[in-house]
């Protein structure tokens, strides 16, 4: 059974936030509660959903909470290399922000030396990786628990970067769409994201090269609202230059 653009685009939320209701994604998509009571019973038959009443969620949701591992570890290596560059920036004594993600998680892997740094997540397997450093100063935000990115999110989270301001943030992205806006799979996620954006002196977006091209469902924002961009050697000649267009700086891991 082909899954069709809206289908795919529910998976994605349900992929990202663990769980949806059908009222909610009536509003979103604005067709009837009918047709995406269709559209869950047919991803349950593919299954990758279990439906509930009222909506769905991901098929063994829990899964994540229990390993301490986000949903998304493909390119594992280049986010490796990624990481490896970010830390470069990264020095004793910064106040910094981790976002939550595959790639912000294996920057948090590298901090374990430093014996003192401010970090501000909203990634609690980012905190559980610094919570072993007692020379970290830790800061976890509130907000809704998503479990497939061990991340939590909406007003509350956005809230808790009220009146903060830290040196430098370390962003993550579902993907980076074909003009160049930064794109996320979930509308709770944009509040954050840019309360984030908000509280940081320079921001570095790290995401492989992968996610260019990638439009997931909710806009940010152009990626110019980033100061640099730290991605892997695959990126095309293409990017490169819409990068440069876009005053973007490039760094390759």
């Amino acid at each position: 059974m082909a899954l069709n653009q809206r289908r795919l685009k529910i998976l994605d939320l349900i992929r990202e936030d663990g769980h949806a209701k059908v009222q909610e994604l009536s509003r979103i998509f604005n067709v009837t509660d009918v047709t995406i009571r269709q559209d869950l019973e047919a991803l349950e038959k593919l299954g990758y959903v279990q439906r509930e009443y009222g909506g769905a969620f991901l098929k063994d949701v829990g899964s994540f909470a229990k390993t301490g591992k986000v949903l998304n570890q493909n390119h594992l290596e280049e986010k490796q290399e990624i990481a490896h560059k970010a830390v470069e920036f990264i020095n004793e004594g910064d106040s910094l922000i981790l976002d939550s993600g595959s790639t912000t998680t294996e920057i948090a892997k590298l901090l374990q030396p430093y014996r003192n740094l401010t970090v501000i997540t909203n990634a609690l397997n980012i905190a559980l990786i610094l919570g072993e450093n007692p020379g970290i100063n830790l800061i976890v935000t509130g907000g809704e628990f998503k479990a497939p990115t061990l991340s939590l999110t909406g007003k509350m989270a956005a809230d808790s970067f009220k009146d903060i301001k830290v040196g430098k943030l370390f962003l993550a992205t579902a993907g980076i769409s074909h003009d160049m806006s930064l794109t996320y799979p979930s509308l709770s996620d944009l509040m954050v994201k840019t309360a984030m954006i908000q509280s940081a002196e320079r921001v570095f977006l790290v995401a492989d090269s992968s996610k260019i091209g990638v439009s997931a469902f909710a806009s940010l924002g152009s990626i110019s609202m980033v100061h640099t961009f730290i991605t892997d050697n695959k990126i095309s000649e293409e990017h490169v230059q819409k990068m440069k267009e876009g005053n973007v700086e490039l760094l390759i891991a």
